[in-house]
């Protein structure tokens, strides 16, 4: 089982490799605005241009969605122990291993079944405030809380 602090470094690589994609595209649609400015090609143009602008604004909105992910995953506190989830917390279940962050997927390819998830996720908001011993039902399964730390 990986620490806390080997999860918290899986989801920073996560969300930073996120926002370093999102300001690469926003700098290719920047540089397509600025050459779609070179040639006007009349309404053609005006389309293309308005459709660029779109794709900006679109692109701004997930910088600013990944911006705040960043500042939640800032929060996550990784030496205070917990009997109860809460962020920060790693929950062993009878289904899947949770790191209750943000949402970062997968952890590992080993076949290792543990999951780095948001607290706003459907699995997130069962598991937030139980503990060990607790269940809860998800899918018409229901599972078992073995541990949290």
């Amino acid at each position: 089982m990986p620490s806390k602090q080997i999860l918290y470094d899986f989801c920073q690589t996560f969300i930073e490799g996120r926002i370093s994609r999102i300001k690469n595209n926003i700098r290719d649609v920047r540089e397509s605005l600025t050459s779609e400015t070179k040639s006007s090609a009349g309404d053609k143009h005006e389309t293309g241009r308005a459709m660029l602008q779109l794709e900006r604004e679109k692109l701004g909105q997930q910088l600013a969605e990944a911006e705040r992910t960043k500042q939640v995953l800032s929060k996550v506190p990784l030496e205070k122990a917990s009997k109860v989830a809460g962020l920060g917390s790693l929950v062993k279940t009878s289904k899947a291993d949770y790191f209750l962050a943000i949402s970062a997927g997968q952890f590992g390819d080993d076949g290792m079944n543990l999951f780095c998830i948001s607290a706003d996720t459907p699995i997130g908001q069962l598991l937030f405030g139980k503990s060990a011993g607790d269940t809860f039902l998800f899918n018409n399964t229901v599972t078992e809380i073995f541990s949290v730390s």
